[in-house]
């Protein structure tokens, strides 16, 4: 059982899997600090000087300050600008994918292009090659269709 456990462990696709789930968690948290400290400050600047990770509504009752002191007071709080931000990070993840797959598509396609049209064929009589506009065959002198 070990060994089939380690065969099916290290076969190609369970690495690439692997490689691909560690390589998406860095991405995403690449993505999320672009969100966060890029994105969003220079939004929230045109918006009037708005941090959309401090945007929430308080269905608790009591008056906070900020979304951190409501959360250490235990306020039930809706967090609909930490959502925002994850919205866009979504986005971003899904148009940069998105390119990426494009990209890959296009590769794949240049390399499946068919083949240009033929140049020669064979005689129907001796089998040679000869040219696709030939009339007669120049190995065995036969008439051709």
């Amino acid at each position: 059982m070990l060994k089939e456990f380690k065969e099916f462990a290290l076969r190609g696709n369970v690495l690439d899997l692997a490689i691909g789930v560690i390589i998406g968690g860095a991405f995403g948290k690449i993505v999320t600090s672009l969100v966060n400290d890029i994105i969003m400050p220079p939004i929230g600047v045109l918006l009037g000087n708005v941090n959309f990770s401090d945007l929430y509504w308080n269905l608790s009752g009591g008056n906070y300050a900020s979304l951190e002191e409501a959360q250490a007071a235990g306020a039930a709080t809706i967090n609909y600008g930490l959502f925002i931000n994850t919205i866009i990070d979504f986005v971003l993840v899904a148009l940069v994918v998105f390119f990426i797959v494009k990209f890959f598509n296009e590769l794949r396609r240049k390399e499946e292009k068919p083949a240009a049209d033929p140049t020669t064929k064979k005689c129907i009589y001796c089998k040679s090659e000869i040219a696709i506009e030939a009339t007669r065959c120049p190995m065995c002198t036969s008439q051709l269709e």
